[in-house]
């Protein structure tokens, strides 16, 4: 079992603690490196968001 396999079975039935995970992280590098990755930290948040948001759980092809 892969190491993203295990994170999404640990996060199965708590996706809104994900996603507020994921906003919290996404604010403090932006924060950090004042919004100069802001473009490529929204593609990681969104990225992140579809392995573990509210889709998890779903067979759905990964998105380009």
């Amino acid at each position: 079992m892969s190491m993203m396999d295990k994170l999404k079975q640990m996060l199965k039935g708590h996706e809104d603690q994900a996603n507020k995970g994921i906003d919290k992280g996404g604010d403090m590098l932006d924060e950090k490196t004042q919004g100069k990755y802001s473009g490529q930290v929204d593609t990681a948040q969104e990225k992140l968001r579809g392995q573990f948001g509210k889709d998890q759980g779903q067979d759905q092809p990964p998105q380009s």
